[in-house]
C-alpha cells in the first residue's frame, strides 16, 4: 500500500530539507510506503538545488522532483502532482513548516478504517498546539469556510485547511480548474456534488507563519476563493454536476 505526499512548492529553500526530512520520519503503518512529489511551481532560489542533494544522499527513497518552466500557482502545482501519484492514497503537504508530518497516521485512520472516501484536517477543533497569528486571517477562514458550507451543505470547520487526504482513484477523477489558491473550494464544491461521498474531519496543530518568514498567500486570494465558492456552487450545470458523478462514482468503492 502507498501514500503518495504531493508538495507544492514556490521559493522554499529556507525550509524544503527540514519539512523532507520530516515527511520521510513521519509514523505510518508497516504496510504503507511513502511516494514524495515535490512540484516546483518555477522557483527563482535553490528550492530544486537542494530537493536534488536530497534525492543525492538518499537514492533508496521514492521522491520525485517535477519543475513548472513557469510560475502558475500552487493550484496548478497540484494538478500536476496528483496527475503522477501512484498511491492509494493521497495528501497535500505544503513545504512550509505550517502542518506537522507526524499528523500522517491520523489524518489516514479514517481511512484505513474503510469510513472516509475524504479526509481534512482542522485547525480549529481538537487540542494540538495552534501558533497565535493573524486575528484578521482567522476571521477570513472563517468566513470562507461558513459561506463554502452555505452552499454545499457540508459542516466543515476548516475548508481552506492545506491537509487533506483523498483516495488517489477519487481526486485524479475530478476535473479541478482552479490554478491559484482557489484550489480549496473548488475541490470541497466538487466533492459536495458527489452522492454519498463520506468526508470526515480530524484535528490538527498549526505552526503558522508571518511574511517575514515567507507567508504567501493575501487578501486577494481571498476574493478569489469567495469567486471559486459561488462559481462552483452556483453556477456548475446539471450536466457538470452529472459529469462529475459519473467519473468519479466507480471510484467510491471499498479498497
Amino acid at each position: 500500500m502507498k501514500l503518495s505526499i504531493i508538495i507544492p512548492a514556490y521559493n522554499e529553500e529556507r525550509t524544503i530539507i527540514e519539512l523532507l526530512n520530516k515527511v520521510v520520519a513521519a509514523p505510518l503503518p508497516d504496510y504503507i510506503r511513502k511516494e514524495i512529489i515535490v512540484v516546483d511551481d518555477s522557483s527563482a532560489d535553490s528550492t530544486g538545488d537542494l530537493v536534488a542533494i536530497f534525492q543525492q544522499q538518499n537514492p533508496d527513497l521514492d521522491v520525485n522532483y517535477i519543475k513548472h518552466t513557469v510560475n502558475q500557482g500552487k493550484g496548478a502545482a497540484l494538478h500536476t502532482g496528483i496527475r503522477l501519484a501512484t498511491g492509494n492514497w493521497l495528501i497535500i503537504q505544503d513545504a512550509d513548516l505550517e502542518y506537522d508530518p507526524n499528523e500522517y497516521g491520523l489524518l489516514l485512520q479514517p481511512l484505513l478504517d474503510g469510513k472516509a472516501d475524504v479526509v481534512y484536517g482542522s485547525r480549529f477543533i481538537g487540542n494540538h498546539p495552534h501558533r497565535v497569528l493573524y486575528f484578521w486571517h482567522s476571521v477570513g477562514n472563517k468566513i470562507l469556510t461558513l459561506l463554502s458550507n452555505i452552499f454545499t451543505d457540508l459542516n466543515l470547520t476548516d475548508m481552506e485547511s492545506c491537509y487533506k487526504v483523498f483516495k488517489t482513484s477519487l481526486i485524479q477523477a475530478i476535473d479541478l480548474q482552479e490554478k491559484r489558491f482557489g484550489f480549496e473550494p473548488e475541490v470541497t464544491a466538487k466533492l459536495a456534488h458527489i452522492p454519498n461521498i463520506r468526508i470526515y474531519e480530524v484535528g490538527i496543530s498549526y505552526y503558522g507563519r508571518t511574511y517575514a518568514e515567507g507567508k504567501k498567500i493575501g487578501w486577494r486570494d481571498g476574493f478569489r476563493a469567495i469567486y471559486a465558492i459561488l462559481k462552483y456552487n452556483l453556477f456548475v450545470s446539471n450536466t457538470v454536476k452529472q459529469a462529475i458523478k459519473q467519473s468519479v462514482w466507480p471510484t467510491l468503492t471499498p479498497d
